[in-house]
């Protein structure tokens, strides 16, 4: 299994998500966040909690069986891509196992 976590803009969240559910990737996790990076965006403004970052981002995570990984990370790109430079980054990880709480069974296939 992989996961993969995307750092993308605030204004394509929407239309990712949409599209990651549309192609059955269901479980999505958003987290908001600032960020410093190489590009720097001509409208961001310092934030009022932290003095050194640049950008608004979103952290989009989800976990996904190894052979599904490229499907996710081409719709994410599709669909996140903008004219401006600084579109964003994703990582992704290995992931030895997962469990579902309610029963405690694997995920894993």
């Amino acid at each position: 299994m992989k996961e993969i976590k995307a750092f993308i803009k605030p204004k394509k969240v929407q239309i990712v998500v949409k599209s990651l559910r549309d192609a059955g990737f269901e479980s999505v996790t958003l987290s908001k966040g600032e960020g410093t990076g190489a590009h720097k965006d001509s409208g961001a403004s310092p934030s009022l909690d932290f003095h050194f970052t640049d950008s608004p981002i979103v952290k989009l995570e989800l976990v996904c069986q190894n052979e599904e990984t490229d499907k996710a990370i081409q719709l994410i790109c599709g669909k996140a891509q903008t004219p401006e430079p600084g579109d964003g980054i994703i990582y992704v990880s290995e992931i030895d196992d997962a469990y579902r709480i309610k029963t405690g069974k694997s995920l894993k296939q």
